[in-house]
């Protein structure tokens, strides 16, 4: 019995993933240890530190969209690649996982999707029980600088000492350093530019407005010919929401070449301009003793109305009956076609999120393999592959390191 154990124990393969996110904790949460022995290697002190502070620290696991045909709309770079990957795992597959795992999830009304405990920490501990059960390791604070191919194995050089590997597993997302390393390998990188980002704005129509938010606003940039929409919010330094995001994420190549110095146009109420003129007008007729200032007939905070009035020097106390021509038009023209220039951006130092990484040409996504060298696997972050805010980039690192772990355990 015993000679039988070691016999098996001499046939497992020794795998080392590089990376301790979410890619990389789900691929080895998903192995055989039965198969293979598997070290994690985390640069940093804590591992899973994106699923942590996600969603304000609540993880936004997934979207509740379960078409992979409607998922693959959903990301810039990656969507035509992606779409083989979540007809084998999708966000109904990842919610069953966590569920199985004592993990209940709930759906929010946008449709992401969150731990009902609404804490991260039952997420990672999901996952991190997992790969303690199955006896693999966690090395944090080693940092890799440099991977070797060697004959039928790798050498994986750090700082705290050398690790070898007859499978590397490269999940380190996408740092600068971490796009070099797999560079050096010998695949192509395409540039790395910021996605999901807001926007920089100096206008009077935003300024002393912070916390302004807008159920569903159209934001358009007419100079690339492009228009997104959903929720808006005002800042501090500008523009934000996922209007503004999923913008920022479709167009992040082109706003990078126009060094992110553009005009925006904003319809803070989604309604073509003829169509709010005619709902003011029939107020007026209506109301025709009201004063301009009560007579915020849509979707928005007194304040932005009031703030509307002020900027234009339109005195709020004024019947509206005696609204003029031009002031009619200052206000429909603030509501529904406002210009603003965006002079920079504002990135979430901690949920960034880059377009650019390994070439995806260079990856077979039957089982993310690299076709460049044998044995080594890439997922997450470090891929040319990013989606729009919502649960999405992680639900392509859980079927990313799905398929790895799949087709490891079926060797």
């Amino acid at each position: 019995m015993l000679l039988q154990k070691i016999r098996l124990m001499s046939k497992k393969k020794r795998i080392i993933i590089i990376g301790g996110g979410a890619a990389g904790f789900f691929t080895a949460a998903n192995l055989d240890e039965n198969k293979y022995y598997v070290t994690i290697l985390e640069q940093n002190g804590d591992v899973l530190q994106k699923v942590k502070i996600s969603g304000g620290g609540r993880c936004n696991v997934t979207h509740a969209c379960f078409d992979p045909r409607d998922l693959d709309q959903i990301y810039p770079r990656g969507n035509r690649e992606l779409l083989s990957v979540f007809t084998k795992f999708q966000p109904g597959d990842t919610m069953d996982w966590f569920e199985t795992r004592n993990v209940p999830l709930k759906i929010e009304k946008d449709n992401r999707v969150f731990p009902t405990t609404d804490s991260s920490q039952s997420i990672i501990n999901a996952m991190t029980d997992e790969v303690r059960n199955k006896n693999f390791e966690v090395k944090t604070q080693v940092s890799v600088y440099e991977i070797i191919k060697e004959n039928e194995t790798y050498l994986i050089k750090t700082k705290q000492g050398d690790f070898t590997a007859d499978i590397v597993i490269y999940t380190t997302g996408s740092s600068p350093k971490s796009v070099k390393l797999i560079q050096n390998l010998g695949h192509k990188i395409v540039e790395a530019v910021p996605s999901l980002f807001t926007f920089n704005i100096k206008d009077d129509l935003l300024k002393d407005l912070p916390g302004t938010s807008f159920e569903n606003a159209e934001v358009s940039i007419p100079s690339l010919k492009t228009e997104e929409s959903g929720p808006l919010l005002i800042t501090h330094w500008g523009l934000s929401g996922p209007a503004v995001l999923k913008i920022s994420a479709w167009e992040a190549r082109n706003l990078a070449k126009l060094k992110y110095n553009f005009e925006i146009e904003v319809n803070f109420i989604s309604k073509p301009i003829s169509e709010a003129e005619e709902e003011l007008k029939e107020f007026k007729n209506s109301n025709p003793k009201r004063s301009i200032e009560k007579s915020k007939i849509f979707d928005v905070t007194n304040r932005f109305w009031n703030k509307i009035l002020e900027i234009n020097h339109i005195n709020p106390e004024k019947q509206i009956a005696n609204i003029t021509k031009k002031e009619l038009d200052l206000i429909l023209e603030n509501l529904c076609a406002k210009k603003l220039k965006v002079t920079g951006k504002s990135t979430f130092k901690d949920e960034f999120v880059t377009a650019g990484g390994v070439d995806l040409k260079e990856i077979n996504f039957k089982n993310m393999a690299s076709k460049r060298l044998p044995n080594l696997y890439i997922a997450g972050e470090v891929l040319d592959i990013d989606a729009v805010t919502g649960g999405f980039n992680f639900q392509a690192c859980w079927s990313e390191a799905w398929l790895i772990s799949q087709h490891l355990n079926s060797l």
